[in-house]
């Protein structure tokens, strides 16, 4: 394709706009000498002589600027033909008030712009009113460099973009829908490369082709190493050898990539008429000098930042670093100190939080160095890093509260346990059964808050079952209306069709009544407090509280309270043990913990809504149960005989204070008990044919060999004998492991005296 030819001469345009003035100032200076003629010799003669002569001097001075300018003119127009000359698109190059002085060939096909003088003519029948677009471009493009717009024609849809190209030239290019091709895809431009799922090399663009063998067939041959580093530095194999790129990898369409690399920008210099393709580029990309001031921001990383205007601007005023100091980062980068130009920062903007990962290029321009920022959006990259760190550190939190809860399981078992012996010893009418009782009483309230300790771990037992809400909500009621008072009105609403869902009712039922209690405790002037169930579809994941609830079918529990609400800043760790925004005395702080561990040990999740002043709201989200739920049956209880037992029992509790409530209780109801401290001592017990052993009571965890371990060797020997395990751990933590043990039952600690001997007794008779 050939270049069309000139229709405006620079030169002569040059010459058109200086010759005037020219012919101004030579007047004036006729003028004086006709002046120091008439006057004759003398003072006035001389210096009106002299005025006309320095007048004569700035004409001619005025005549050599305007060539120079002229001369500027045509190799800025030689330097913008060789641009434009194999571009597919309409290029159009005007000066600054719209004169057109060249055009290549698709313009010609396009607008027929031999028939016009000025761009607001050639694009008339285009583009109706193109006046305030070319107004509106032209100024934006004095401002950042280039511009663009799209726009709707009566033949489809049409960019018209604009680059400025020295002080008084314009490069105009019209891109139709028809005619409209990917930047990455084929440009004049920016060598740019299609490429396939075996890194096969499936197209280049035009660009591309004097730069790259046309040779290669795949991506090795032309980045020796690969992977390839999208957004930096890379080394490519070119017909002139080994040079240094920014790299630029796109995804593409059915498993393609485009790679977009921009060879001089990396450490190099840069003509400054380069520039002109860096809003062209569908990357987000960053000029910066090494203080870290924005000279040209494309429109991708515009759109990114949420600003019009970043040129001119600090980086630090639209980005905030999350740790390392961003001007000793552009530093670092800049004097190539260390390996990792690479920061994950975020945008300071109000709509929305966006954080991005920023990637720094050096690069020269002028013998100053500058840096070509590529920018990634890590939005979501960092939404589920928050989720990993608050996952993490939840874990840890519930990790501590089930290892105190083990702990405080043994102290209990020990404290109720001889509380039981000595009450055995003592009637009502002693002096010391009141004391007794409350010791007894006590210990059960703190195992209580161990247990919720175990609930926000997510380490108790449950027992579920499948649960239609309604008639558990119905059965709860009445318990909820004598919890909230006479001041608080207790609203129930429920969809007639409510789905099922599998939990374990005594612990579902504990989670409502927190979250009732909390709402009668944010209101101490009265109030309504609303629960409400409904059935929710969610056709795609819903992503919220760095929590991520899958597609499918949910039901919903609402409980809304017209309370105080709860600050934003203390929103973040309701859920945390032992935090609380009650005054002290009012609250332990497990409530809200024991709910968050209940609700998503069920598989389910728990979301909070609070304004100051309005009200507070918690949303609990079961998955739904395809299967309806049974009517539930009548808990059976064992009957058990309170006669004398017999049997040998073979204790194994490396605690002593619980080894030595167990084994008086199991010897008080008439069982023989055989003591030991290890699971290793037990072993050796056994060792001896003749102890006839008809039930092992052992702890789970203990040092050395485990609990399920030892008894599963000694079974080996005795396949008969039953067996109790006892933890202050859920049973869940060795339900497999039991599960292959025949004959096994499991008692949580804390366990009374009552306990132990009635589940050893049915081990005995079954």
């Amino acid at each position: 394709m050939s270049i069309s030819s000139f229709t405006f001469d620079p030169v002569k345009r040059a010459a058109a706009l200086m010759l005037p003035r020219t012919g101004v100032v030579l007047g004036v200076a006729v003028l004086f000498a006709a002046t120091a003629i008439v006057l004759g010799p003398g003072l006035d003669q001389h210096v009106m002589g002299l005025v006309a002569l320095v007048l004569c001097g700035c004409a001619v001075w005025i005549l050599i600027l305007s060539w120079l300018k002229a001369a500027r003119h045509v190799r800025l127009a030689e330097a913008v033909r060789k641009v434009i000359e194999h571009d597919d698109a309409a290029s159009i190059v005007t000066a600054a008030d719209g004169a057109i002085t060249c055009y290549n060939d698709a313009a010609e096909r396009a607008c027929q712009v031999q028939r016009f003088d000025t761009l607001n003519e050639a694009l008339a029948p285009l583009i109706a009113n193109p006046d305030a677009l070319i107004y509106r471009l032209r100024t934006r493009a004095e401002l950042r460099g280039s511009a663009y717009e799209k726009v709707i024609t009566g033949t489809g849809h049409m960019r018209l973009s604009v680059h400025r190209a020295g002080d008084d030239t314009l490069i105009w290019r019209v891109e139709n829908s028809g005619e409209l091709v990917a930047l990455r895809s084929n440009t004049a431009t920016v060598p740019a490369l299609t490429i396939g799922r075996n890194n096969a090399i499936l197209s280049m663009n035009d660009a591309a082709r004097p730069l790259i063998s046309e040779g290669a067939r795949t991506l090795d041959q032309i980045f020796p190493t690969l992977p390839l580093r999208s957004g930096q530095l890379n080394k490519i194999s070119t017909r002139s050898g080994m040079i240094s790129c920014i790299a630029l990898e796109l995804e593409g369409i059915e498993g393609r990539r485009e790679i977009v690399f921009l060879p001089s920008m990396g450490g190099s210099e840069r003509p400054a008429e380069e520039w002109m393709i860096f809003d062209e580029l569908p990357v987000p990309l960053l000029k910066l000098t090494r203080e870290g001031t924005i000279e040209l921001c494309n429109r991708p990383a515009a759109d990114l930042l949420g600003c019009d205007a970043a040129e001119g601007r600090l980086i630090t005023d639209l980005l905030e670093g999350l740790g390392r100091s961003i001007p000793d980062w552009l530093e670092d980068a800049a004097l190539e100190r260390g390996v990792l130009y690479s920061e994950f920062l975020r945008v300071r903007r109000p709509d929305r939080e966006v954080f991005i990962q920023v990637t720094l290029n050096r690069a020269t321009e002028n013998g100053e160095v500058i840096l070509i920022a590529v920018l990634s959006d890590a939005t979501e990259l960092k939404s589920l890093e928050a989720q990993f760190v608050q996952s993490q550190k939840m874990q840890a939190i519930g990790q501590l509260a089930g290892g105190i809860a083990h702990d405080f399981n043994n102290l209990l078992t020990a404290i109720s346990g001889h509380c039981d012996l000595l009450l055995l010893r003592h009637d009502q009418g002693d002096a010391d059964y009141s004391d007794l009782l409350q010791i007894n009483q006590n210990a059960n309230r703190a195992a209580s808050l161990v247990n919720q300790l175990l609930a926000y771990s997510r380490k108790q037992t449950l027992r579920p079952e499948i649960m239609d809400l309604r008639d558990a909500m119905s059965d709860l009621t009445h318990l909820l209306n004598r919890l909230v008072g006479e001041k608080m009105v207790l609203t129930l609403k429920h969809d007639p069709a409510l789905w099922s869902i599998r939990a374990d009712k005594r612990q579902f039922e504990q989670v409502v009544m927190n979250l009732v209690v909390n709402a009668r405790d944010a209101m101490p002037y009265g109030g309504e407090i609303r629960i409400e169930s409904q059935n929710i579809t969610l056709d795609e994941p819903l992503l919220r509280d760095n929590a991520i609830v899958a597609a499918g079918r949910w039901v919903r529990i609402s409980v809304r309270d017209e309370g105080t609400g709860i600050p934003q800043d203390r929103v973040p760790r309701l859920f945390e043990p032992f935090f609380t925004t009650k005054r002290t005395g009012e609250g332990t702080g497990l409530g809200l913990s024991t709910a968050y561990g209940i609700v998503k040990q069920t598989g389910g999740f728990i979301f909070v809504d609070s304004q100051e002043g309005v009200g507070t709201t918690f949303f609990l989200m079961f998955p739904a149960h395809e299967a309806v739920a049974p009517r539930p049956e009548p808990e059976r209880k064992p009957q058990i005989d309170r006669a004398q037992a017999e049997g040998l029992v073979l204790l194994v509790e490396d605690e002593a204070p619980v080894r030595a409530f167990a084994s008086r209780a199991l010897q008080l109801r008439g069982f023989t008990v055989l003591e030991a401290e290890s699971a290793e001592e037990a072993l050796d017990i056994l060792e001896d044919r003749e102890i006839k052993v008809d039930v092992f009571v052992t702890d789970v965890v203990m040092p050395g060999m485990d609990g399920p371990t030892w008894v599963q060797e000694a079974l080996k020997m005795r396949p008969d004998v039953r067996v109790v395990f006892v933890s202050g751990y859920a049973e869940e933590d060795f339900g497999d492991t039991q599960a292959r043990i025949p004959n096994s039952v499991f008692l949580p600690k804390p366990f009374s005296l009552a306990d132990l001997t009635q589940v050893v007794q049915q081990q005995m008779s079954g």
